[in-house]
């Protein structure tokens, strides 16, 4: 895969991240980044099992990435066609050529149920987003998807019922690559007769459209109609109870993924920091080494280029002195005491508060501060802060270093450009 492709990948992650941290309900526990990730992983292991082309293996990989972005509009109905659309602005603003957004849109859309893959890249894709039907994990998303249709309608949907919808769409589901049908299958034709030892016969809807199955493992939820759902018994103190501790579990995994998000993308613009900043260090270096060793020596035979050359060395001088400043650490004493720890005065987060002390003291202050959920909360909000703060100062000292650059450059060039005119007017004014 080429550099541009795993650039193009990266960008996508990142922008599909946000997406799903930022726009999509939290009510979606089963159709959220995690289950992206999951799809993401399964084409890539599919694709090198089913030799994909390699040159199709970037679009495989974005529609992986996009296929469930249409939740971010809040209703699960045609949110195929809003991740289609998604995805295709998303190529688009990046210049990638319409035969690969076409190969995206179109493996995105064949994930619609009925699914209706035409080619390897869409079967893979498919096959990739069902994976967990043929997997250990299935007990644990079918559970999060049942939950997933109850925060949605805000009802309870019974067990006995949830089954039977399993039942149905199991058997009706089918796989359409080799990798599906040999390692995925065997393993959920196992789930789908143990479900069936299960069923309560009595409790069957024989007369359900296959719409409504297929909520089982892809939406649209709308197929399940809420005023059937709310013929169910009320909730009861328990059942209440749980679904508390379910919306705190997933607000305490969406605040970790607000942590690693804003980490990633305050470590990301530093090492682009660094990188602009070396730029200009090794620009600017290599003028003034060019300067010093050809121009000033000849000064003697041109002296009235002496002021252009003294402005051109104070501009590339002062451009590495600010890209430097940029780049430069700063590092702290590296000690703690044990009255900063029971303050919370130490953010034990930053190597540069800790690596001056023994292990000892260090793992004991790790555990206080693990045991402390208002210090650790507390920690990493200053971790983060502490990243912005430098990043600010690296930006500054960039933006001012490239201004000096770009304005003195000119200024420069303008004086050589005048001087150079004025000797050939006034050759024997030297």
């Amino acid at each position: 895969m080429t550099s541009a492709a795993q650039q193009l990948l990266q960008e996508a992650r990142q922008y599909v991240t946000g997406l799903f941290t930022n726009k999509v309900d939290p009510a979606f526990v089963y159709h959220n980044i995690e289950h992206t990730r999951e799809v993401v992983e399964a084409s890539e292991l599919m694709a090198s099992h089913l030799s994909l082309p390699e040159e199709e293996k970037p679009a495989l990989l974005l529609a992986a990435w996009f296929h469930d972005t249409g939740y971010s509009a809040g209703q699960p109905k045609r949110h195929e066609e809003v991740s289609r659309d998604i995805a295709a602005d998303f190529l688009r603003a990046r210049e990638v050529d319409q035969v690969t957004i076409d190969k995206v849109s179109n493996a995105i859309m064949a994930t619609k149920w009925p699914q209706s893959p035409v080619n390897l890249l869409e079967q893979i894709l498919c096959d990739a987003d069902l994976s967990h039907l043929g997997m250990a994990s299935f007990p644990e998303k079918n559970k999060l998807l049942r939950q997933e249709l109850n925060l949605l309608f805000d009802n309870k949907l019974g067990k006995k019922d949830w089954r039977q919808k399993n039942i149905f769409f199991l058997q009706q589901h089918r796989y359409f690559t080799e990798y599906g049908k040999t390692v995925l299958e065997p393993v959920k034709q196992q789930y789908l007769q143990d479900l069936i030892r299960k069923s309560d016969k009595k409790g069957k809807h024989e007369d359900e459209s296959i719409e409504e199955m297929a909520v089982t493992t892809k939406l649209p939820v709308e197929a399940l109609e809420p005023e059937k759902v709310n013929e169910e018994k009320p909730l009861t103190f328990k059942e209440r109870e749980k679904l508390e501790k379910d919306k705190l579990a997933r607000t305490e995994r969406s605040i970790a993924t607000m942590f690693r998000i804003m980490s990633e993308n305050h470590v990301n613009l530093s090492q682009m920091a660094d990188s602009k900043a070396n730029i200009m260090i090794s620009v600017n270096t290599i003028v003034i080494s060019i300067m010093v060793s050809v121009l000033l020596g000849k000064l003697q035979f041109y002296p009235e280029f002496i002021v252009p050359t003294i402005i051109l060395l104070v501009v590339c001088l002062s451009a590495v002195v600010f890209a430097i400043l940029a780049t430069r650490p700063n590092v702290n004493r590296g000690t703690f005491t044990q009255e900063d720890i029971e303050n919370k005065k130490v953010n034990l987060l930053f190597f540069g508060n800790f690596f001056n002390m023994d292990l000892k003291d260090y793992d004991w202050a790790m555990k206080q501060m693990m045991a402390d959920r208002d210090y650790l909360d507390s920690s990493m909000i200053k971790d983060i802060y502490s990243l912005g703060v430098v990043l600010a100062r690296k930006y500054k000292y960039l933006r001012i270093a490239y201004n000096i650059f770009m304005f003195g450059l000119v200024i420069a060039i303008v004086a050589f450009a005048i001087v150079f005119l004025f000797s050939e007017q006034n050759p024997n004014a030297a």
